[in-house]
């Protein structure tokens, strides 16, 4: 019985283990405020969704200031990307830090320039989630970016109505 408790043990240590992937890279094209192009050490494109995020989109009020934003962090730089995920388009959703090790996401969410994704918060650790939700209120209170509008559309909201039959 022992023996299978530690082989249980091991298995699920390797199963976490394997939950998340890690690599190096450079940012090589920004697609919008919460998507990206990274080009890793072998070579490999990646398309990249960051984690716990969502960024205004295209054709939103502040979707190119989102880009923009991200471009001048990352664009060209250096960045560890830590995925767990592939999302519906086969991007894969994970937490990037540059050069200083700066969560880039959650740079995101400090500038203005993004919210707090709570409908996946269950995917980040508690510190993970408190860290992007004060953020958010911080930026949120004072202003900044995408706050500066008395009454932003998430881009969740904004994409239904896109997405909705005209009639």
């Amino acid at each position: 019985m022992r023996v299978l408790l530690v082989i249980a043990a091991l298995c699920c240590a390797f199963a976490a283990q394997a939950a998340e992937w890690v690599f190096k890279g450079q940012v090589v094209a920004i697609t919008d405020g919460d998507s990206v192009t990274v080009l890793d050490t072998n070579r490999t494109q990646h398309r990249i969704r960051f984690a716990g995020i969502d960024a205004p989109e295209k054709g939103q009020p502040f979707g190119n200031a989102s880009k923009d934003s991200l471009s001048r962090m990352i664009l060209k730089r250096r960045v560890e990307v830590r995925c767990y995920r592939q999302d519906r388009d086969q991007r894969e959703v994970c937490r990037m830090y540059d050069d200083k090790q700066r969560d880039v996401g959650l740079a995101q969410i400090s500038a203005g320039m993004a919210w707090h994704y709570k409908e996946y918060e269950n995917e980040q650790t508690p510190r993970e989630r408190a860290a992007y939700g004060a953020e958010e209120s911080s930026a949120k209170a004072a202003r900044r970016g995408l706050w500066k509008d008395p009454s932003p559309v998430p881009p969740w909201e904004w994409r239904t109505g896109k997405r909705a039959p005209s009639g």
